[in-house]
């Protein structure tokens, strides 16, 4: 019997799923009742009910299932879909332009369009870091590949011995411990990568929910191609799972009623946001990462290349909304674009300008050393000792009250003591600053750092993310 059978990939002459109501579905199926069916009487129509969980709607389509036989029961995948309008694809005044990356992988940048046609952006980039789980994945992939040449090599040893020689146990069960392992560590790179592209789409929907960002413009990942030097990078970005992160944020937009566009990516990095200039591509002023992250222009702009080439993508995008099409998938997409200046939102003057001239903050001195003053003042943290009459029998001198607590007599209470086993994990003797009292989290999460998701203020528009969490 096979493992599963899908449904799906008949059509309604021999599948046919009805509604019953709310919480049961009927599943008519043409199934052959011979194993070599001649002709129409060896085909009967067979039907079966399925009950719905709570969790599924009334109002959604359900599709076709697949089934699972298996331990005398036959188990049903059953698939439904959420109707929903198609979000319009012009006339949006605020956008998410998102740069893909490497460390970096997603860099988006809120951008506006005002009355007079011009894109105006936030200075603020919004960054989902997920350098540790890069690393992570890095490290598993090279486990595949050492286990694999491992797995060939026993392959080769085993069946290159004469055909009269006895096949020895000891290869054998080393193949099979070796095809185990690989199969684990597949799915274990198959697991982050879903939970990554997830995780990421999860968050960039969220923010351009709280900016209020009607549409979020992505480089098209067709036309994502690199030669020369630059192919490693390439590979390294469709290491990235750039197709699973696409597809969930499209699915997750569609649901918050966020249109998803594509822009052509053809010099969206070499490219200036404000005059259109070819950049330079240096290091970072402190010098903190590793490569040529860091964009220059002869204008004057200076930042990060990925937060500048979001910006010119969020650009392309609202200046040719009215270019935008939709293909027979219903994936929508910009195919040809010209550049537009970007400039960026004055900043309010704090109050301290609009009253008087501003004092000068930056350091001229070093910081003068400072004195321990005489009387050390107790700390509010430590606890209250209140106080308590002195017990009876205590020594003519020592007449008046003492701090709460055991006496001088009870510091050893007699009877047998009970004693608390007191365990470290291997982590807490290597890294002893980890230990906080609580248990550290599994899981990506403490690898990757993102801007974190706040609401908007009411006045300015501006929102108050300036950390970011691990």
């Amino acid at each position: 019997m096979a493992r599963q059978v899908s449904l799906a990939a008949a059509d309604r002459q021999q599948v046919v799923v009805d509604r019953v109501d709310g919480r049961m579905v009927r599943v008519w199926s043409q199934l052959p009742v011979c194993a070599a069916p001649a002709s129409y009487r060896d085909w009967v129509w067979h039907a079966f009910d399925v009950v719905l969980p709570a969790i599924v709607p009334a109002w959604v389509k359900v599709c076709t299932p697949t089934l699972r036989p298996g331990d005398g029961k036959v188990r049903v995948d059953l698939p439904w879909q959420t109707p929903h309008t198609p979000p319009p694809l012009d006339g949006h005044t605020r956008a998410l332009g998102v740069d893909w990356g490497v460390n970096t992988l997603l860099t988006a940048t809120v951008a506006d369009l005002d009355r007079d046609g011009c894109v105006v952006v936030r200075g603020r980039p919004l960054r989902f870091d997920a350098t540790g789980v890069s690393a992570k994945l890095v490290r598993l992939r090279r486990h595949r590949e050492h286990l694999k040449t491992k797995a060939d090599h026993v392959t080769w040893l085993r069946d290159g011995r004469p055909a009269d020689v006895p096949a020895d146990p000891a290869l054998t069960g080393k193949l099979v411990r070796l095809e185990a392992e690989h199969t684990a560590v597949c799915a274990r790179i198959r697991h982050l990568n879903k939970a990554l592209a997830w995780s990421a789409a999860r968050w960039l929907v969220d923010h351009a929910t709280a900016v209020g960002a009607t549409v979020i413009y992505v480089e098209n990942l067709a036309t994502l191609e690199a030669g020369g030097r630059s192919r490693s990078l390439n590979r390294r970005l469709s290491g990235a799972v750039r197709g699973a992160v696409f597809t969930a944020i499209a699915h997750l937009a569609a649901k918050a009623g966020i249109a998803v566009v594509t822009v052509p990516a053809r010099g969206t990095s070499s490219g200036c946001p404000r005059c259109g200039r070819a950049v330079k591509h240096v290091k970072t002023p402190e010098r903190s990462a590793a490569g040529y992250r860091w964009a220059t222009c002869s204008c004057g702009l200076s930042m990060d290349r990925d937060h500048a080439a979001s910006q010119r993508i969020a650009a392309r995008g609202l200046a040719n909304q009215t270019k935008t099409l939709r293909d027979r998938n219903g994936n929508a997409a910009i195919r040809t674009a010209t550049d537009t200046p970007v400039r960026h939102r004055a900043r309010r003057p704090t109050r301290a300008a609009t009253v008087g001239p501003q004092r000068d903050r930056r350091k001229t001195l070093p910081t003068p050393k400072q004195t321990r003053p005489a009387t050390v003042k107790a700390s509010r943290l430590l606890p209250l000792r209140r106080q308590v009459p002195a017990p009876a029998g205590s020594p003519p001198g020592s007449a008046g009250k003492r701090p709460a607590g055991r006496t001088p007599q009870e510091t050893n209470p007699p009877g047998p003591v009970r004693q608390v086993p007191h365990t470290i994990s291997t982590t807490t003797q290597r890294h002893p600053h980890r230990v906080r009292g609580a248990v550290l989290g599994r899981g990506f999460h403490r690898h990757v750092h993102a801007t974190p998701i706040t609401d908007r203020d009411a006045r300015t528009g501006e929102t108050s993310a300036s950390l970011r969490i691990t």
